[in-house]
């Protein structure tokens, strides 16, 4: 190589490590919150900062409502039923399922365009706590790398907790305890089987959906909590 070349290839170099390092130190960053929310509750996450701005340019009136309550404080109804209908490996996977991903993946070609999503419960944490909902492929990429990296450092039952308190349920109802109140005026500790059901089928569009009129969808996740064992 000659010594005039060298220079510009130390340039070309020093621009790729940027990136490099940008990418490093944000999942670091990452990392170091992950290990934080193992033993602290967050005081608000991504998707509620969204709503807020959101709330600067709407007519619609935003007021948070969110109790956070442990997770033996919550209805066993419920995280049978959100895993039920959102995640059913959940216990059987490090934060990404590859087999729905494969599914996906052939069903996208077969139709010629991406049919559904296939994102887990820890996936949808990491989306919830740390971005928002405004899909890009940035995000997906973040969630894709720190899913396993959350599903190891939190652990199973504190990903549900932590996703059973911060996710939406309705126009300003975060978590559990206060979709319960919101949707049937009771205690997430007092949910029943058809309600927590209910609930579960809230999510793919919480603001749109109300509980008492999931009825087909709610069948359908009652019976895959049957086929659980629950």
């Amino acid at each position: 190589m000659s010594k005039r070349g060298a220079p510009k290839i130390r340039r070309i170099l020093a621009w790729v490590r940027i990136p490099v390092y940008v990418v490093v130190g944000a999942h670091l960053f990452f990392a170091v919150c992950l290990v934080w929310l193992r033993f602290i509750d967050p005081f608000t996450t991504g998707v509620q900062m969204q709503r807020r701005v959101e709330s600067w340019f709407s007519d619609a009136k935003y007021q948070k409502k969110q109790t956070w309550v442990p997770l033996e404080r919550i209805s066993p109804n419920l995280p049978h039923a959100v895993i039920a209908a959102e995640d059913g490996r959940f216990y059987q996977t490090y934060g990404i399922d590859w087999q729905q991903v494969e599914i996906v993946v052939q069903e996208s070609l077969e139709e010629g365009e991406i049919t559904r999503g296939a994102s887990t419960i820890t996936q949808q944490l990491v989306k919830n706590l740390f971005f928002t909902t405004h899909a890009n492929p940035v995000r997906k990429v973040m969630e894709y790398t720190l899913a396993p990296m959350a599903s190891v450092i939190l652990g199973k039952q504190r990903i549900l907790e932590l996703y059973l308190n911060i996710v939406e349920w309705g126009p300003g109802v975060w978590g559990a305890e206060a979709a319960a109140a919101f949707h049937y005026g009771t205690k997430a500790s007092k949910l029943s089987r058809d309600q927590a059901a209910r609930l579960a089928a809230c999510l793919p569009s919480p603001r749109r959906r109300r509980a008492v009129a999931m009825n087909r969808y709610s069948a359908i996740i009652e019976g895959r909590m049957s086929q659980l064992g629950w």
